[in-house]
């Protein structure tokens, strides 16, 4: 008997892709449900996560998991094979903990540094810059976060690995720099140059062109406030 395996996510979303992304790591087949999270999400999205009403789910066999670090953990924990995590206790809770670092502390950050008025954005950049010089250290030279492989932490970084880049293009602010961080802009290229991160990566074009009409929509929105 084949296994239900559904995503709910929405193309161009870091945490829909850090699922996908996952799943394919493990070899896991499964359907992709596209949501219109911003102005029509579907019953579906709604009663399998009741109480975010956000993107992404994972389906398994008619039961919903929401949140993506917690559906990291159970793809981890229910396909075994080329694990995302590693076996030692420590080397695991530390994955773990900088896994949630980058959800609660990092890219908040960067979002802010992007979209922040004028006015706040210098504090805003420090507290980005604050934020990827410390995983700077952490990469310690590193191919990847965890070693050799694309691990957990690697998947949570995936902002940081495909999306931030578009987004300096479409606003043209650099916070993320080879010259300011050489490893970590080292590994931004290890990273999506692996075949399987491809494979889950949205199309460049169309997440500049969100990004870039969002640019215009915030100045539009300064122009008319300043009026």
């Amino acid at each position: 008997m084949s296994e239900e395996v559904k995503v709910f996510g929405t193309l161009g979303s870091p945490m829909s892709c850090r699922v996908e992304l996952a799943l394919k790591l493990k070899g896991v087949q499964y359907e992709y449900i596209e949501e219109d999270v911003h102005k029509n999400k579907s019953p579906l999205l709604l009663k399998y996560n009741p109480v975010h009403k956000k993107i992404p789910v994972l389906l398994h066999n008619g039961k919903p998991i929401a949140e993506s670090l917690v559906i990291l953990e159970y793809i981890e924990e229910t396909w075994k094979g080329n694990p995302i995590l590693p076996e030692d206790p420590y080397e695991k809770a530390m994955a773990r903990f900088w896994a949630r670092f980058l959800d609660e502390k990092c890219l908040p950050a960067l979002w802010n540094a992007a979209w922040s008025p004028e006015n706040e954005r210098e504090k805003a950049v420090e507290e980005a810059c604050d934020c990827l010089k410390t995983l700077e250290s952490t990469l310690k030279g590193k191919r990847f976060f965890g070693g050799d492989t694309v691990g957990l932490v690697d998947i949570a970084a995936i902002f940081i690995g495909f999306w931030l880049r578009v987004l300096q293009e479409a606003t043209g602010q650099e916070l993320l720099s080879a010259e300011k961080f050489p490893d970590l802009v080292k590994w931004t290229d290890e990273f999506v140059s692996c075949s399987v991160v491809k494979e889950s990566l949205p199309p460049r074009e169309r997440l500049w062109a969100f990004f870039k009409a969002r640019v215009a929509g915030a100045m539009d929105a300064q122009t008319n406030a300043s009026k």
